[in-house]
C-alpha cells in the first residue's frame, strides 16, 4: 500500500496571506521506517539529550520556537534544509503531492475543499498509472489531526461512491486518518513541506523549495504532483506551470 502523508500551511480566514497550502509525500509502506529513521538520526544530532522529544515544524524552526530559539537563524535554516533532503536517502518509488491555492482565484470556494479534491485526484491517478505498469497498490492518506476531520472524511466516501469533478476514485482503499503530528516523522516532514511551498508562494523565499522541487510526481516532463492555482494575469516560475506552459496563465 501507499500511504499519502498531508498537512497544510497558511490561514484560510486571514486577510493577511494570499495562499493556502496542503502537501505531503507518497511513500510505499516498507519506506515509512526509512523516512522517521533518517529524521530520527537528524534529531539525534540537533538534540543528542532527547531526539525523540523534538518535532520537526518549520513554522517553529525558522522563526525560532520552543527548542529552536537555542539555535541560530542559519543553524536553524541548515536544519530545515536537511530535514527535507531526507526523502532524497529513500529507495523506490516515491513522491512529492501539493496544491498551492491563491484564495482569491477560487473565491467563493473553500480552499481547503478545493485543495483536498485535487489532491485526491492526483493521488488516484498516480496509483492508476502504477497500477497499469503491473504495481497493483491502493492507496491510503493520512493527515494531522484537523478541526476539518469529519469534512475531509465524508468528501472522500463521496469522490469513491458519486466521484469528484474529475470521475470517480478507484484506487484509495478507505477514508483519510488522521494523527498527531507527534506519533508520526511522516506528518512532520508533510509539514516541513508544507511549509516550504508556503515560503516561496506567500514570501517569495525558494530556499527550502529548492531542496524538493524536482521530487513532485511526473510524466513524461509533466508534473501533476504540483497544482498551482493562481490568478491569471500573474507570473510564475514553478515547476507546474513551467512544465505546463502556464507561467502566465
Amino acid at each position: 500500500m501507499y500511504l499519502l502523508y498531508l498537512d497544510d500551511a497558511g490561514s484560510v480566514t486571514s486577510s493577511r496571506e494570499d495562499h493556502f497550502i496542503l502537501s505531503g509525500i507518497c511513500l510505499f509502506e516498507r519506506q515509512i521506517h526509512f523516512l522517521n529513521s533518517e529524521l530520527d538520526k537528524l534529531a539525534a544530532q540537533i538534540y543528542p539529550e532527547n531526539p525523540r522529544a523534538l518535532e520537526f515544524h518549520g513554522s517553529h524552526m525558522l522563526p525560532g520556537k520552543g527548542f529552536w530559539r537555542s539555535l541560530p537563524k542559519e543553524e536553524r535554516r541548515k536544519w530545515l534544509r536537511n530535514a527535507l533532503a531526507t526523502a532524497r536517502r529513500l529507495r523506490g518509488t516515491w513522491a512529492l503531492f501539493g496544491v498551492v491555492v491563491e484564495k482569491a482565484a477560487v473565491s467563493p470556494e473553500d480552499p481547503i475543499e478545493y485543495a483536498f479534491e485535487q489532491l485526491c485526484s492526483r493521488f488516484d491517478r498516480f496509483l492508476k498509472r502504477l497500477y497499469r505498469q503491473g504495481n497493483k497498490q491502493r492507496g491510503l492518506m493520512i493527515l494531522d489531526k484537523s478541526t476539518r476531520e469529519t469534512r475531509l472524511q465524508s468528501m472522500a466516501v463521496e469522490f469513491k461512491d458519486v466521484g469528484h469533478r474529475w470521475g470517480v476514485m478507484h484506487s484509495i482503499a478507505d477514508v483519510p486518518m488522521f494523527v498527531d503530528s507527534a506519533a508520526t516523522r511522516c506528518i512532520q516532514f508533510a509539514d516541513l513541506l508544507s511549509y516550504a511551498l508556503w515560503r516561496k508562494f506567500e514570501r517569495g523565499d525558494d530556499e527550502f523549495f529548492n531542496v524538493v522541487d524536482d521530487a513532485f510526481d511526473q510524466e513524461g516532463g509533466i508534473v501533476h504532483g504540483l497544482l498551482h492555482r493562481k490568478a491569471a494575469d500573474s507570473y510564475c516560475d514553478c515547476p507546474y506551470c513551467v512544465t505546463r506552459g502556464a507561467r502566465l496563465l
